[in-house]
């Protein structure tokens, strides 16, 4: 008997041992092939990209994976004690394997075999965190073997705390979420710190399988997940039994955060800061970079520059007529649900889509669109409204050009007609008028000319109607708005605001091809000075300019203020007929704001890695003093200004002041009206009027605007940069600078300023009529003669002595040099 124990006891030694030697000769093998977990020492995954305001509110988010990286010290500990309920009760006491966890693991699975039941695994959140970071997701045993080696590995180089942060970093919530800080945001559009127990809850649960627990599709099962988070917590002393009550009697409370644009009326700024800095750094620093982009946007402006584009757009837009529904659905039977499905404006919240369920000839009742809940149903109960006659008249006329109209509102539209409406009277009136989205476009941009901090900028009359940005992408013709840097041009290179040139019929004749151009709205007016024909925007007296001084000095003179890359030397460009955008154009009018000075337009002031490092900044002004540890009767610290001074100081205060003419008495007149303040600008026109412009500026700010076709089409009889953007820089202007004190243009040291005849340019005499005071450089001052440039073959000279008594006088009285 002795021997025959002593045999087995020898046998089971040598089958051990051979065992053993087996599962050491395979762990040896699968250890050969195990990734290096040093890599998670210098972990970087995909981080959301995110842009800000100028005053740090969030207006964008860009990523392929929504994760925003927290350490773990910011990360509270109810959060912590949710995970750990919910995956890993024994975390931090475990070596990284919980063997008692897997004990009963395989009990459960022994006990489950033919129910169907998934196996379950008794992953340690180590051994996740090793599965997630280093392994693939094959269910298989080599695979869980090797999560184990690692696991171990893992909790021998690192802590538990820093374990615990790269798996709440890293996990999948679903819903494109990944790492807590995305799931909060993602799930209850908050911060981590702000979760509740029942909402911290919900998201341990999700790790699991996200789609089980959706919050729409499977509101039960998500329901029930938690509540066995919540009891677990409960279980292991992280809460209260009263506290998890309370938590489990608590709705999922899901409102999920939308994508896109979170600053109201940002989306075309935003779009076009992602569109440059995909150009400057790649798409892949855009969306796993984890970039944070402070722009120069002005929140406060772009909502004005929005509303006042918007109701020009609208103004010129209504006056041609009603262009039909949107769409037309049956009423006779439920329409919410119908009419929820036809899309809406999203950009444009003052506006919303209704269905006309009966009309008369006082007016049309109307249904509003029901809201869409964010499980995708519509809620609500069916609201109703009315608009009365007065509020729609517009639309009588139709725009399609087929010349009909209606004499009540019956007649223009009908039921089941899906229009657009905005409320009036109050949030319960139940009075709407009738809205349409233009088919007329246009962009609007606003600019700090001292700095070029791009502060509004609208690309379109909506971004959810149109994603393409007329402020930055679309080419137009400038018109006459292009006519200060020609005169700038004259300014800069011996010419005077006094100076004289011919207002009369010319041909150009090149190529063959004879060119006549014209004044707006014809006729001429002889000699004129040019702060007349900047005033009245004269094209003749430009192109004899432009002739007199040689394009190639305009041309360089374009790009220097960066109108043109490259502008084709040709005397029809001198009337704005190349093409450029709305920014380039603000742009060019911030170097006469600002004495001159090159400027660099910007929507960025400032770009930092996922690090905190600075990576870009527009400012590039030095200041070499300016961190001081302490004053040691220094002097005080300046900024130093090297940016390039492309005009004369001087020539900029000239071309500013004969602007202000246009404001007050040129083709502007009456539509500025910025009492007690400084405005200069210029009015633009395209032939056939297909584009309508405005840019001006006060001494802080600059704005420019155009309204045209996409396809470019005459805007109809008036429809001029005076009649049409003028009245829309106005009520941009009004608002943005109704909180500043009012500012003066600044004269250069050094100018002289001398009263003059408006007509003939030379010294006014005391008392005399129709005079103004205008500003020479030194060296420079009014003709003593009559001097008129480009009058060979135009017009009689006893002409000019009839209607001029000052050039007579100054002739019959030896003046000399009448032409």
């Amino acid at each position: 008997m002795i021997r025959l124990i002593g045999y087995l006891f020898g046998l089971a030694c040598v089958l051990f041992f051979g065992v053993a030697a087996a599962v050491a000769v395979y762990l040896n093998g699968v250890s050969k092939d195990l990734p290096d977990y040093a890599v998670l020492a210098s972990y970087a995954p995909p981080v959301t990209t995110r842009i800000h305001a100028g005053n740090g509110a969030l207006m964008a988010e860009y990523a392929r994976e929504r994760r925003l990286f927290l350490p773990i010290q910011a990360i509270p500990d109810r959060v912590k004690a949710a995970f750990l309920s919910a995956e890993d009760k024994n975390f931090y006491n475990h070596p990284g394997v919980d063997l008692t966890g897997l004990a009963r693991a395989m009990v459960n699975n022994i006990q489950n075999i033919g129910s169907g039941r998934r196996p379950e695994g008794a992953s340690t959140i180590t051994q996740q965190v090793a599965k997630n970071f280093l392994l693939s997701s094959d269910q298989t045993i080599d695979r869980k073997v090797k999560e184990a080696i690692l696991s171990f590995r893992i909790e021998q180089a690192y802590s538990k705390d820093k374990i615990l942060e790269l798996y709440l970093n890293e996990i999948f919530f679903g819903m494109n979420a990944y790492g807590i800080a995305g799931a909060a945001l993602t799930y209850f559009d908050k911060s981590v710190t702000e979760l509740t127990v029942a909402e911290a809850a919900y998201l341990a649960s999700l790790p699991k399988g996200p789609a089980n627990y959706h919050p729409f599709r499977r509101p039960e099962a998500a329901l029930e997940r938690r509540n066995w988070v919540i009891d677990r917590m409960v279980e292991n002393g992280y809460v209260s039994k009263p506290d998890g009550e309370e938590a489990k009697a608590q709705p999922l409370g899901v409102t999920p955060r939308r994508n896109g644009s979170y600053l109201f009326a940002s989306e075309f700024f935003s779009e076009e800061v992602r569109r440059q800095i995909i150009e400057r750094y790649g798409d892949k620093a855009l969306y796993e970079g984890g970039l944070s982009v402070r722009t120069s946007l002005d929140p406060t402006l772009q909502a004005y520059a929005r509303r006042a584009l918007q109701d020009g757009l609208i103004n010129y837009d209504e006056r041609r007529g009603f262009h039909g529904p949107v769409s037309t659905i049956d009423v006779s039977h439920e329409w919410g649900a119908q009419l929820a499905k036809i899309p809406a404006l999203a950009d444009v919240p003052e506006w919303k889509l209704a269905v006309v369920l009966g009309a008369d000839k006082s007016g049309v009742d109307i249904g509003i669109r029901p809201q869409i809940e964010a499980s995708g149903k519509v809620g609500g109960d069916r609201q109703t409204g009315r608009i009365e006659a007065e509020n729609m008249r517009w639309a009588y006329r139709s725009a399609k050009g087929d010349r009909k109209t209606a004499k009540s509102p019956d007649g223009a539209l009908s039921p089941g007609d899906v229009v657009y409406v905005e409320q009036i009277g109050g949030d319960n009136s139940g009075n709407y008028r009738l809205r349409q989205p233009p088919k007329v476009q246009g962009a609007l941009v606003a600019m700090d000319p001292h700095t070029g901090r791009v502060l509004a900028l609208v690309g379109g009359f909506s971004y959810a109607q149109s994603e393409f940005n007329r402020a930055t992408q679309a080419k137009r013709q400038p018109g006459s708005s292009f006519k200060p840097f020609v005169y700038a041009a004259a300014l800069d290179n011996g010419y005077t605001p006094a100076s004289v040139i011919m207002d009369a019929p010319i041909e150009i004749v090149s190529g063959g091809q004879v060119w006549r151009p014209e004044n707006y709205g014809g006729g001429s007016a002889g000699p004129s000075t040019l702060r007349l024909g900047i005033e009245k925007s004269r094209n003749l007296m430009t192109v004899r300019l432009a002739n007199d001084m040689g394009m190639n000095l305009v041309a360089e003179y374009a790009e220097r203020f960066g109108i043109y890359d490259k502008m084709l030397p040709l005397l029809s460009m001198s009337l704005g007929s190349g093409e450029t955008t709305v920014l380039r154009m603000v742009s060019a009018y911030s170097v006469l704001a600002n004495g001159g000075k090159q400027i660099k337009p910007s929507l960025i002031d400032r770009i930092q890695d996922r690090y905190g490092k600075t990576i870009f900044r527009h400012e590039e002004r030095g200041c070499d003093n300016c961190n001081a540890g302490g004053w040691q009767n220094q002097d005080e610290p300046t900024i130093v200004d090297n940016r390039e001074q492309v005009l004369d100081p001087m020539t900029a205060y000239q071309i500013t002041s004969m602007m202000q003419g246009v404001v007050q008495r040129g083709t502007a007149a009456g539509k500025i009206k910025l009492d007690g303040r400084d405005v200069a600008g210029k009015t633009g026109t395209t032939n056939d009027e297909k584009d309508a412009w405005f840019v001006g500026y006060t001494p802080d700010l600059v704005a420019g605007l155009y309204i045209g076709f996409d396809t470019p089409a005459p805007l109809g009889r008036g429809g001029t940069g005076g009649s049409l953007s003028a009245p829309i820089f106005n009520e941009f202007m009004q608002q943005a600078m109704k909180e500043s004190p009012p500012t003066k243009f600044i004269v250069p040291e050094g100018m002289s300023l001398i009263p003059v005849n408006r007509k003939t340019g030379m010294r006014a005499m005391e008392g005399e009529p129709d005079t103004i005071v205008e500003a020479f450089k030194p060296g420079t001052g009014p003709a003593d003669s009559f001097n008129v440039i480009g009058m060979e073959g135009t017009v009689d000279p006893d002409e000019i002595m009839r209607t001029s008594p000052q050039a007579n006088q100054a002739v019959t009285s030896g003046a000399g040099g009448l032409f």
